[in-house]
């Protein structure tokens, strides 16, 4: 994969991450009540309202930016992994979480959730995934190190 796109995918989700770490953190009620856009929330038929609750989910969010962020700006292969690996860490649980909570919410808001927490897993999946270099690297390294064990087990005998 190329860094290009990777880092395009970390931007990505460093912008979520900016647009609802902050609401969340900085205007909690209205994070609640209207999140992702009023007359849609996505949040309040979940259950009761609980600041300090929205306000670490925004700490968290905030948390995802500055290591996405800097993934983005400063494309190194370990930092981008360890993004996507932050990422996939919360993504997948809370995908599977709306997954099974999705009863109070329209067929349009049903299809607007699912959709928006999968592409922050298929977007943490492509930080995750070998580049290009990597790949051929491993594909270049690979008959060395079977001729480097093939000698390594005709010494032990």
């Amino acid at each position: 994969m190329n860094t290009r796109i990777k880092q395009a995918a970390a931007a990505l989700l460093a912008l979520t991450a900016a647009l609802v770490g902050g609401w969340a953190e900085f205007a909690p009620l209205s994070f609640y009540r209207s999140f992702p856009l009023a007359g849609h929330p996505w949040i309040a038929p979940l259950g009761p309202y609980n600041e300090h609750l929205v306000r670490d989910v925004g700490g968290l969010y905030l948390a995802l930016l500055v290591l996405t962020g800097w993934a983005a700006i400063r494309p190194r292969l370990g930092t981008l992994r360890l993004a996507g690996a932050a990422w996939l860490a919360f993504s997948l649980p809370h995908l599977v979480f709306h997954l099974l909570h999705l009863d109070e919410l329209g067929t349009a808001d049903k299809i607007g959730n699912i959709v928006s927490l999968a592409v922050n897993v298929v977007l943490a999946l492509v930080l995750v995934a070998p580049s290009r270099a990597e790949a051929g690297r491993q594909a270049r390294s690979a008959p060395a190190e079977r001729a480097t064990a093939g000698a390594g087990q005709d010494a032990g005998r």
